[in-house]
């Protein structure tokens, strides 16, 4: 075993390995960063450059677009409030308000920090302990997967604001979107008024962009013809490792989230952020600095998301299961190459393996790196007069969302939810509850009916296994602790 992993280790360091490593995060980091253009819409790019390559240069050039991808997201998520990926969504929530205070360098310095860390736990765990983490995953039914998204929905008490009935109310949306399109169960088209686009339902892509690019883009379109007086100069780009060590918890916790959220297939990044956020969030001893420009909540969502990323290879390589839609590239991708994934790869192809799961370490030491040399790039973009950035983020929204579908029935879509995401706010109605409706809504539907069919119609199932049954405890807490603790806060305070 150690013999292998020496062999391994210096495969991975070979000139043409490197190369492409270091040609897949940037190449990732470019796709995340732009709306619409995520890390799936990269790796299934780059796939046709594979077919030349050897397995392990052509997955490592794969899993740097990967990486890359997810954490490029957070940059214009921090920068513009538009996030490049679903994944960084939950990165919008205090990182586009610490842009706003002048701290766009600083909130991007604490998204790389924590997404490299999280890059790192994961693919040691990957190393370390995949085949074990793996069995575990297996253990996820219909019943736990309901659980996970409950859980997950419970997130729309934190995020509610000012008033938890209108973040309900936005949650109920999100759900009620969610179930446009076909019947996952009975296969009957619901809400789709016989329009043949309606009948696959919403991509999230469109009502992303929408939610957050197109409504930011007519908020700032209103101002545009003031002049420019922001002054780069002033941008905080430092961020001292004394202002990352009380968040080294949080980031370690949310890169277990991540790791955890990803060994399961089906899941994905954004709800792996969504929770991390949402924990985040319930230990924290300064809550009302969350949605305000919190480093915490920058730290979370992005070590949430970027856990993911070693993770889903666990089910993959060792099972031969996918555990998203990037890994389902890189399956074929292995496919093609002759290696079938499975049991049997360790055993026939154990250097190809290592070397893949090692150079998952590389690729992030190399996302470090670029990242850390761009950011000062990166915050230029705020000096960018309104005036010509906005056509320049309009065109790049209407690509991203033509992009999902090759249809401009998903561009007048995501203008609507433009629409949408510009006006409800100003009544006091958020739109990341919306968002998690949106999100999660897909997965606990079907996974709340799959599980009642099994159980013919008693919901006692749900209870009964141990693990959905912890997930309902603990989602029930998470949702009741924010309504009952102002009452008893009051209390308290009655009695002083």
């Amino acid at each position: 075993m150690g013999e292998l992993l020496i062999n391994s280790f210096v495969d991975v360091f070979q000139i043409e390995n490197i190369l492409f490593i270091f040609l897949g995060v940037a190449t990732g980091i470019v796709f995340g960063s732009l709306p619409g253009l995520t890390a799936t819409v990269g790796v299934a790019l780059m796939l046709p450059v594979t077919f030349g390559l050897t397995p392990t240069t052509g997955m490592l050039l794969l899993l740097g677009v990967y990486c890359g991808g997810i954490y490029g997201g957070s940059i214009t998520a921090i920068l513009i409030r538009t996030p490049g990926t679903p994944a960084s969504a939950a990165t919008v929530i205090d990182g586009y308000e610490m842009a706003k205070q002048g701290k766009a360098g600083m909130a991007l310095r604490i998204a790389l920090f924590a997404s490299v860390i999280a890059g790192l736990f994961s693919a040691l765990i990957l190393l370390f302990i995949g085949p074990q983490i793996a069995k575990f995953a297996l253990n996820f039914g219909p019943t736990e997967f309901f659980a996970l998204a409950l859980f997950g929905l419970t997130m729309i008490a934190s995020v509610s604001g000012k008033s938890i009935i209108k973040g309900m109310i936005m949650g109920f949306l999100g759900l009620f979107i969610s179930t446009i399109g076909i019947d996952p169960i009975d296969g009957i088209p619901r809400v789709s008024f016989n329009n043949e686009y309606l009948m696959s339902g919403i991509s999230l892509i469109p009502a992303l962009v929408g939610l957050f690019a197109i409504s930011e883009i007519i908020n700032r379109a209103q101002t545009a013809h003031l002049p420019n007086t922001h002054d780069d100069r002033n941008v905080d780009t430092k961020l001292p490792f004394s202002k990352v060590r009380p968040h080294m918890k949080t980031i370690l916790k949310s890169s277990g989230i991540g790791t955890f959220v990803g060994a399961i297939p089906g899941t994905g990044a954004a709800i792996a952020s969504f929770l991390s956020y949402n924990e985040a969030y319930r230990v924290s001893k300064n809550k009302k600095q969350f949605g305000k420009g919190s480093l915490g909540g920058i730290a979370a969502s992005e070590a949430g998301n970027n856990g993911v990323t070693g993770a889903t290879l666990i089910p993959l390589l060792t099972l031969g299961i996918p555990g998203d839609m990037v890994t389902a590239i890189m399956l074929g991708a292995l496919t093609m190459q002759g290696l079938t994934p499975g049991p049997q790869l360790f055993t026939n192809h154990a250097d190809v393996v290592y070397t893949i799961m090692i150079g998952l370490l590389i690729v992030n030491i190399v996302m470090f790196i670029q990242g850390r040399l761009a950011i000062k790039l990166f915050v230029k973009i705020t000096a960018i007069p309104v005036s010509l950035l906005l056509p320049i983020l309009l065109a790049l929204s209407f690509i991203g969302a033509y992009g999902v579908n090759n249809t401009l029935f998903d561009v007048k879509l995501m203008m609507i939810f433009g629409v949408i995401g510009y006006i409800m706010p100003k009544f006091g109605f958020p739109i990341i509850p919306m968002l998690l409706g949106i999100v999660l809504g897909p997965i606990a539907e079907t996974s709340f009916r799959q599980a009642l069919l099994l159980s013919d119609g008693s919901w006692m199932i749900f209870l009964t296994k141990p693990i959905s049954a912890i997930f309902i405890l603990i989602a029930f807490l998470s949702f009741l602790l924010p309504i009952v603790k102002p009452y008893f806060s009051k209390k308290v305070e009655n009695k002083t």
